[in-house]
Parts: structure tokens; sequence; C-alpha cells
């Protein structure tokens, strides 16, 4: 069984030949030599028109291996609260394969995540990272994991569990948490709400991202992934992180009245 894809033609092109020239505008060309060496970086996962280029701008700017462990938000409500896919995805740019030992060595030594395909069936913020990773490393290998809301002692566990399966790979494993900020507010507002939420992430602080993101009522739907990410990636001994591009839909839209921020940010 292979997962299909449920948002091709809708938030991306889903024809190959279609996908494969957005993909070589919306991800720039950069030297090897010059990409960063991350342990995690956070990616918006609107439709293409509207975030594709801030995905695309932030995954050029690292080294990505061939194994990627990718942090959604559950939209949808099915499923348990940590869902971890086993089955490999059908994507119209070639299959992008479970990266077994990772999966088998998270699900073995876990508490809290459990295999799923439900609470994959219908959800959009990992598949539509799938074609930016494959556009730069060929190779490419994953590990879905849809994310519910959850208490931040959840996230801790969650962090320190994958960050223990991450430190025993031979080879290195990249995570990407999947995020849009905030929804539907004026682009004053939201620009006001993002930039709290973006200052906990480049102080490297995991509480005062999930604090903030709820005290101050942001809209930003991954952040239970992306503060996973970085509590895992401060596990890895991460010591910085940097913004790569902040924007909104209104960029794309024209209407300024009514707009979703986007951030690329790299954690290494």
């Amino acid at each position: 069984m292979m997962r299909a894809p449920v948002v091709a033609d809708r938030f991306y092109p889903g024809h190959p030949e279609q996908l494969q020239a957005a993909l070589d505008v919306l991800v720039p060309v950069v030297a090897e030599q010059k990409k960063k060496k991350a342990l995690a970086v956070i990616m918006p996962h609107a439709g293409y028109v509207y975030s594709g280029a801030t995905a695309g701008l932030t995954i050029a700017q690292v080294q990505v291996p061939q194994t990627v462990l990718i942090m959604g938000p559950n939209h949808h409500g099915r499923g348990p609260a940590l869902a971890l896919s086993g089955e490999d995805w059908r994507m119209p740019l070639g299959a992008a394969p479970i990266d077994r030992g990772l999966a088998a060595s998270i699900l073995q030594h876990s508490a809290v995540f459990v295999e799923d395909q439900e609470a994959h069936l219908f959800e959009h913020s990992i598949e539509v990272q799938i074609p930016f990773l494959q556009q730069v490393q060929k190779q490419l290998k994953i590990v879905p994991v849809v994310v519910s809301h959850i208490a931040y002692s959840l996230c801790e566990t969650a962090a320190h569990e994958l960050a223990a399966a991450i430190s025993k790979q031979p080879q290195p494993v990249l995570m990407v948490a999947s995020s849009d900020m905030s929804h539907y507010e004026s682009r004053q507002q939201a620009t006001k709400k993002d930039r709290m939420a973006i200052d906990r992430i480049l102080a490297l602080d995991p509480q005062g991202l999930y604090d903030t993101v709820h005290g101050k009522r942001i809209s930003m739907c991954g952040v239970v992934p992306a503060v996973i990410a970085l509590l895992a990636a401060l596990e890895l001994d991460a010591t910085r992180a940097e913004l790569i591009r902040y924007t909104d839909s209104g960029e794309a839209s024209g209407d300024t009245s009514q707009v979703v921020g986007y951030a690329g940010l790299v954690i290494s």
C-alpha cells in the first residue's frame, strides 16, 4: 500500500512536468559549500502560489540528507495525537519511501508515537513539503508524523524520543516542522503577532514559543511541530536559529486585510 496524494492539483501542480517547472522557479540553486548544516527547518505549507517561494528559499539554504523527519499539524482531527505513517508515499515526482530504520527505532522505544495511517489520509501539511525535499535530495526517504494539539509536557517527551532515535542513526537526519503563521488577520496585526512567535524561535525558546502562541492567541497551526522540533534540536546541540524569509498571502493576492503569514526558519 502507498499513501496517495490528496492535494495535488490544488495546493501544487499534480502533473510531473508542471510541478518540476514550478519547483525550478521556487527553489533557487545554492552551491553545496554554501548550504547550512541544519538540524531542523520550519517551513510553510500553503498553496505554492502563496507560500512556495518562502518554502523553496528556506530548503535551498540547507544540506538535506537522505532522511527527513517531517512533522505537520493535524487539520482534520483524525487518528492519534502523534501518528507516524508506515506507508511509502506516492508523489507526482516519484515515490517517497519511508526510512524504515528510523521509523522502527522511534516506534520501538516510544511511549507516545503510534503507527497510524488514518491521521495522514486527508492531511496536506506534510504532503506539500515532499516535492521541495525531492527537488534538493533525489534519494529522499521520509518519516512523516502528524501531530495534534498536545500539552507542553507531551511535546517534551516526544522531542526526547525523537532526539534519542535520531542520535542513534548512522547518517544525519533533518527535521522539518510544517507550519503557517497567523491566519486571516490584517497584515499589520499578523506581522505583529508572528514577530512575537518568530522571536521565541530565534531565541531557541520552545517553552516561550508554546506559551506566546497560546497566550497571545496566535493562530500558528504548526506550533506543536515547531516546538517539538526545537526541543529535539536543542537536545541534539542546536546553538542558533535564523529567519530566512517572512511574508504573507497578501504578497500574492493583493489583499492585505485578511492574510496568512508564512515564515521559513533554519535551526542549526
